[in-house]
């Protein structure tokens, strides 16, 4: 079907949260076929239900592969065989984004503010790598609260600050401050301390805009 030369991997070869898979061509089309361990999924999905989430290292995740985007993958995932019914029971259970989930995610807040803090320690040294890592973390926490807020799956972190910057009531121009926190990250003391001080004041107004969005 895709070739004399198409490899697939063994279950669990590429890490515990991608598992694994095989990039294929069919048809000349590029396919990623990716495993998914349906009683993971299904754990994932009551997890989300109760609020309770965690991102998981995973090469590739620099974020962390965040757990409840296993039930997110089910809900926009189109079904083109499901023999023993699983999936459509299961995406029954994940069209919407659980309340307790949303909740959690806008919750989660603390940690964007706690990591400003935290990399102001590091800007007497111009440890630009460790404040790049920190900015990186607090822009994918608001990225998830903001679509906690709105209510939206967002299952990779790849395209994350695009979709949280196109939610309705999402922070002016929430992408292009993005894009100006990382381009002040050049090891000068000065422009690293304006940087956090930029992504404190963009936590605040995403902290503002999720209640918003809540309401």
């Amino acid at each position: 079907m895709a070739g004399p030369h198409a490899r697939v991997t063994a279950p669990g070869e590429w890490g515990p949260w991608v598992d694994g898979g095989g990039w294929l061509t069919v048809d000349g089309a590029a396919v990623d076929w990716i495993y998914r361990d349906l009683d993971r999924v299904t754990r994932a999905a009551e997890d989300a239900e109760r609020g309770r989430y965690a991102f998981h290292a995973q090469a590739g995740h620099p974020l962390g592969v965040a757990d409840f985007a296993y039930a997110g993958e089910v809900a926009l995932g189109v079904i083109l065989a499901d023999p023993s019914g699983e999936l459509s029971a299961l995406r029954s259970r994940t069209l919407a984004v659980p309340p307790a989930l949303r909740e959690a995610l806008v919750a989660g807040l603390w940690e964007a503010d706690f990591l400003t803090g935290v990399a102001r320690k590091a800007v007497s040294r111009g440890d630009s790598s460790y404040i790049a890592g920190c900015l990186f973390r607090i822009v994918g926490v608001c990225a998830h609260a903001l679509h906690g807020a709105a209510g939206r799956w967002l299952i990779n972190e790849k395209g994350a600050v695009a979709a949280a910057a196109a939610l309705p009531g999402a922070p002016e121009r929430f992408a292009g401050r993005v894009d100006e926190l990382f381009a002040g990250v050049d090891g000068d003391p000065v422009h690293l301390s304006a940087a956090l001080d930029a992504a404190a004041d963009l936590v605040l107004e995403t902290a503002d805009a999720c209640a918003m969005m809540s309401r």
